[in-house]
């Protein structure tokens, strides 16, 4: 799937916008015209007990782009052009930097990477080594089993994952990623 550039987006979001804006006022508008109607009772409420309702903790954006710029401080330190991506609990991307001179196939491995290691709770180093088991988990849809991608935990529960490409070596990417869940910890 290709990505659309920045112009394109930010003129994407202008046009959403846009219609968004004449869509609020044109139905403002129209109620304007007709008599104020009786208020309605929502069809139906529920209280729901705290037993029936998961809740979730996520990692902010803030917090997401400090542990990349520590992955990218980490790599520059040992002269390696990585990419790095910061996925939520929900495997849905937060931030990707790619750094200077960073490969093309960089992007898409740091995400896939960061995807897998959220996913199953592991550094995709160990994962790897499941694969010799199940064969069949590298089947999975945007998953990518290579060292290089750790998750973000909060009370054993996963919030986020990391996930680095670039380096010569799934072992150097995963050390990277580990500069970043450390700087999370400061």
């Amino acid at each position: 799937m290709k990505k659309m550039s920045l112009r394109a987006r930010v003129l994407t979001g202008a046009v959403a916008a846009a219609a968004l804006s004449a869509g609020t006022f044109g139905a403002l508008s129209a109620n304007a015209a007709q008599p104020a109607a009786a208020p309605q009772k929502p069809a139906a409420t529920a209280d729901v007990s705290g037993r029936d309702v998961h809740r979730t903790s996520h990692l902010t954006a803030a917090a997401a782009t400090r542990a990349a710029q520590a992955v990218l401080k980490a790599a520059a330190e040992d002269n390696q052009r990585v990419t790095v991506a910061v996925v939520d609990r929900n495997g849905n991307t937060i931030t990707v930097v790619r750094g200077d001179g960073a490969g093309p196939q960089s992007y898409e491995s740091a995400e896939r990477k960061a995807f897998t290691a959220v996913s199953w709770n592991a550094p995709t180093s160990e994962l790897v080594e499941r694969l010799e088991n199940a064969p069949n988990l590298k089947d999975i849809p945007g998953t990518l089993f290579l060292g290089g991608g750790v998750p973000v935990a909060v009370d054993g529960a996963p919030v986020a994952g990391i996930g680095v490409a670039g380096a010569p070596s799934g072992a150097l990417d995963e050390k990277y990623a580990q500069a970043g869940v450390a700087a999370l910890a400061r």
